[in-house]
């Protein structure tokens, strides 16, 4: 049998320890050991449509910019291609202007004439954290339920506030003005549940049969009439 010298057996060790890390690596960027898929590369706006005249990527974030020389007359929306997500638990992190006003749209549909619109459930988002953590259903019945509320929906009435979960102001208190905060959705059945820095923000019970989605369009929100800046960053979904 022929003898590997030491030397040669050293780089043979520090190749295949590059191999592992690289490969251990390639996986990680894609999913992380709590079953979350990675769905924004940080580079390129690859899996996702939208207005690219209003949406791009900056510094590693996606960025929507609204300008007074470059206004759109309609909400547009960055919209997920992996899918029409059901039950699922989202999560990314957000820094927005003091004057903006975004969200996560899911359970979504597209409206027809409208480039890029959405109507659907939506996390809220806004820069004075008057709305940030309440379901809005864009395009649809409005206010499902404010921050610190705990609602139920019933055909042809207004929400029902079960329990509430908080005081609005706070609640208020964990979100961190003209910084990054975290915002997490959880969709389960008929029920979606909103997190902003782990605290839950807002709770639904859908139990309208009419109007109630249990899947659809995933997209992210530049909002119209406003001059605004909003990104996200650290992208992630579990199904």
């Amino acid at each position: 049998m022929k003898m590997v010298s030491h030397k040669k057996l050293t780089i043979i060790k520090i190749a295949l320890a590059f191999i592992t890390v690289f490969n251990f690596s390639s996986i990680t960027a894609q999913h992380s050991g709590d079953g979350f898929k990675k769905i924004f590369d940080g580079k390129t706006l690859k899996g996702w449509n939208g207005d690219t005249t209003h949406w791009r990527v900056a510094d590693g974030n996606i960025v929507a910019e609204i300008t007074a020389e470059n206004p759109i007359k309609a909400n547009t929306f960055l919209i997920w291609k992996g899918g029409k997500p059901g039950d699922f638990e989202f999560k990314a992190q957000f820094k927005i202007s003091k004057i903006g006003n975004s969200g996560i749209n899911y359970r979504s549909e597209l409206v027809p004439g409208v480039p890029y619109g959405l109507k659907g459930y939506q996390a809220d988002i806004d820069g004075e954290n008057v709305y940030t953590g309440q379901n809005y259903e864009e395009r649809g019945r409005g206010f499902l339920a404010k921050r610190g509320e705990n609602t139920v929906l019933e055909k042809g009435k207004d929400p029902i506030i079960a329990t509430t979960i908080g005081k609005g102001d706070s609640l208020k208190a964990f979100i961190k003005e003209e910084g990054w905060n975290e915002v997490r959705i959880v969709a389960k059945g008929n029920r979606m549940s909103h997190y902003i820095n782990n605290k839950l923000m807002s709770d639904v019970i859908d139990n309208d049969k009419d109007k109630r989605k249990f899947n659809g369009l995933l997209g992210l929100q530049a909002h119209a009439g406003m001059v605004m800046k909003v990104e996200y960053r650290n992208i992630y979904i579990k199904q």
